[in-house]
């Protein structure tokens, strides 16, 4: 399995970005999929998280203001996020099982 995380770049607090991650293979769509953040010197924590039937789970600090959504025809997860905060800035991964995708870079600020 292959991820390829996009959507990320620089908004002003109050803002909303869209995360995707693509997936290459047939195993992502019955798989729970993850969005997980990291700050550097601080560890990678789990923000949102998929299962293959759709029931979802998210950190406190997100809940109300990110959505975790997948379409298994597109082998695509997202990650709606609004109201967004300085503090939500770090680069986010997308995780399958073992697999990891590079990330991509979230920056709340004015």
């Amino acid at each position: 399995v292959q991820l390829v995380e996009s959507g990320g770049g620089l908004v002003q607090p109050g803002g909303s970005l869209r995360l995707s991650c693509a997936a290459s293979g047939s195993y992502f769509g019955s798989s729970t999929v993850g969005w997980y953040r990291q700050v550097p010197g601080k560890q990678r924590e789990s923000v949102a998280i998929i299962t293959s039937g759709g029931m979802t789970d998210y950190i406190e600090s997100v809940k109300g203001r990110f959505t975790i959504s997948r379409d298994n025809a597109k082998n695509t997860v997202y990650l709606q996020m609004n109201s967004l905060k300085p503090e939500d800035t770090a680069v986010y991964y997308c995780n399958c099982g073992h697999w990891w995708g590079q990330g991509t870079l979230v920056t709340v600020s004015s």
